[in-house]
């Protein structure tokens, strides 16, 4: 029997999404789930949930729940990882108050910037634990990870967990159908082309019929500029920098160097940026839960229908040889020309029976690929600082960061980077 193994199982609305779509997949039907998560309780919640969904859909999937995370990735095929290391308590309150006392505000945190380096240096060694488990027990799996920050947790379990892995993010499938939305146009028959880094990958090409669209894209976001709305700092990129990136408002304002700056407070109200959303986001989904919890977990006549999660159809397409293409994070081996050869880059891939193949992009237009390489700057360095336990290299990636550069002297980074370390205690491993 072909085994799922899905690790942080306890995110149960999103295990309904990625295994509901697999037990609403012909190709998947006979295969095991397997759930594994450090929490009990959750991961009861979501193998109650998905006995109920087996029931409702008819599926012939296998759901087991394992307290052993071993037992569950042994044997697996393919695996799925969307954990989040010391979660909000204690760990995301850390990332955001403390930078605070500096005078340094954050939207998300979850990415770069201060916040998302210290997230993951405490999600790199975990991953590596797995990383050891799967070249033991089920070396020839395909890893999915769904886990922030993805492009620096994917090149690490590449480069250095020796596991084949692949990026998974929501924006890219996304990114066309909700701009042309917002703008009042029809996607309908569209060509786009989409590539970059992960949360900054940009639409390089958008097309209807051989007639570029952008000139009337770029006609209608600077309209909507002259009122307030929700995607302001990625329309001002694109008028500034030529072209649409893929992830949210939100998040690109704590990517750049521009938007969030106690020098310039008005351009926090002016770009309508929501500082510390990801801590209230965080709160919502807690109470949320509370209220969910009895209708999800025990409905059993909970049903679902197939969502636009990538994995269950990238497994479709290799077990069925049926091609899909998909937008996903890879090392770049050569497919952009213009970044680096140790980062890992979002791009077109295809999905067949030989798995995933990133397609070549060439070379990004120059201003695109200098905004990838401030950021790739700040990954490279947070995965020498995990790799070699160096203090000195967690120093560098922040002082590399253009958010917090642009904000902090060096001396002050240098000591907001060691208040967390200190504060992270034994989230962290020890940096000498």
């Amino acid at each position: 029997m072909s085994k799922i193994t899905f690790i942080g199982a306890g995110s149960t609305v999103f295990a309904k999404n990625i295994l509901g779509d697999v037990m609403h997949t012909p190709a998947l039907q006979g295969f095991e789930i397997a759930l594994f998560d450090i929490d009990a309780v959750r991961l009861s919640d979501s193998e109650k949930m998905l006995l109920n969904l087996k029931q409702t859909s008819g599926s012939s999937c296998v759901v087991k729940a394992y307290t052993d995370r071993k037992e569950a990735l042994r044997g697996a095929k393919y695996v799925v990882n969307a954990i989040q290391v010391g979660g909000y308590d204690p760990c995301t309150i850390t990332d955001f108050e403390i930078p605070k006392k500096y005078g340094l505000r954050q939207t998300i945190a979850d990415t770069v910037g201060i916040g998302g380096i210290f997230r993951n240096l405490r999600t790199i060694p975990v991953m590596l634990d797995f990383a050891r488990d799967i070249n033991e027990v089920c070396p020839d799996a395909l890893f999915l990870n769904y886990t922030n920050p993805m492009a620096v947790l994917t090149n690490v379990m590449n480069t250095y967990g020796g596991v084949r892995t692949v990026g998974l993010c929501h924006s890219v499938q996304v990114c066309v159908p909700d701009l042309f939305k917002h703008l009042d146009m029809d996607p309908t028959g569209v060509k786009w082309n989409i590539a970059g880094i992960n949360h900054m990958a940009w639409l390089l090409e958008a097309s209807k019929d051989g007639v570029d669209l952008y000139p009337e894209i770029k006609r209608r976001a600077a309209e909507k500029q002259k009122e307030k709305h929700h995607d302001m700092v990625r329309f001002e990129l694109m008028l500034k920098f030529g072209y649409y990136i893929t992830e949210s408002s939100e998040h690109n304002a704590e990517y750049h160097p521009y938007f969030i700056k106690k020098s310039y407070p008005e351009l926090v109200e002016r770009f309508n940026i929501p500082l510390d959303e990801y801590p209230r986001r965080c709160v919502n989904q807690i109470e949320g839960w509370k209220s969910m919890r009895e209708s999800l977990v025990n409905d059993s006549n909970l049903e679902h229908c197939r969502s636009h999660e990538y994995a269950s159809y990238i497994f479709e397409a290799i077990e069925t040889n049926k091609p899909f293409k998909i937008g996903a994070n890879v090392m770049n081996t050569g497919l952009i020309t213009n970044l680096p050869k140790e980062a890992c880059v979002e791009v077109p891939c295809l999905v067949d029976a030989n798995g995933v193949t990133p397609t070549y992009v060439g070379d990004l237009p120059p201003q695109l690929a200098a905004l990838n390489r401030t950021n790739i700057n700040t990954q490279l360095l947070t995965i020498e600082a995990a790799i070699t336990g160096k203090r000195d290299h967690i120093y560098h990636a922040a002082l590399l960061d253009p958010h917090t550069s642009a904000e902090l002297s060096m001396d002050d980074i240098v000591s907001l980077c060691d208040d967390l370390i200190e504060a992270h205690g034994t989230w962290l491993p020890s940096y000498k």
